[in-house]
């Protein structure tokens, strides 16, 4: 039981700790198009490297934090009557539908690293004006694939515990957020 703890914990604390620095993404992803405002409309002088580096950064962002939101219980859900349902209920739903996240993961998985690896072999570019290389973009989806599979695994484990009545009624977030402090 110990174990099965410690990697629910782990596994969520290395999410939070990861969505919480791609979240400053977003402060350079602000940066940068304030920096193509001021260039454009201020200074006549539009640069052919912002707009495509912020894609990219929002792309990193949007991969890397996938486990963050996972953690935090923040992907989006129909909730219309699972709301209504217990704690344990929901457990035993979210377990039996948990076959279809992964599904979907192991499918993302598999062609998510096979895009990247033939990115990577290539050493992939943009082909655009600027030109940059776009291989690290795409190696981070394996990469944030990975670390919301581990998530997923972690809240299957979770529920587990719930719906068998193992574990009192303690939310995901809540137990890693007792670690952060």
């Amino acid at each position: 039981m110990r174990f099965i703890h410690a990697y629910i914990n782990g596994i969520t604390r290395l999410n939070n700790l990861i969505g919480r620095w791609a979240a400053y993404l977003i402060l350079v992803i602000f940066v940068l198009l304030i920096a193509e405002v001021f260039m454009r409309y201020l200074l006549s002088a539009p640069t052919s490297w912002t707009n495509e580096l912020g894609q990219m950064l929002f792309g990193l962002y949007i991969v890397l934090s996938g486990g963050f939101v996972m953690a935090q219980r923040g992907h989006v859900n129909v909730d219309l009557l699972y709301s209504s349902l217990s704690r344990r209920t929901q457990a035993w739903v979210d377990i039996f539908t948990s076959s279809m996240f992964f599904l979907f993961m192991a499918a993302l998985l598999y062609f998510g690293s096979s895009m990247a690896w033939e990115s990577v072999q290539s050493m992939e570019t943009s082909y655009s004006a600027w030109n940059p290389p776009i291989w690290p973009i795409k190696l981070a989806i394996p990469i944030g694939t990975t670390l919301l599979l581990l998530q997923g695994v972690a809240k299957l484990l979770d529920d587990i515990l719930v719906a068998l009545n193992i574990e009192q009624d303690k939310d995901l977030s809540e137990s890693s957020m007792e670690g952060n402090k």
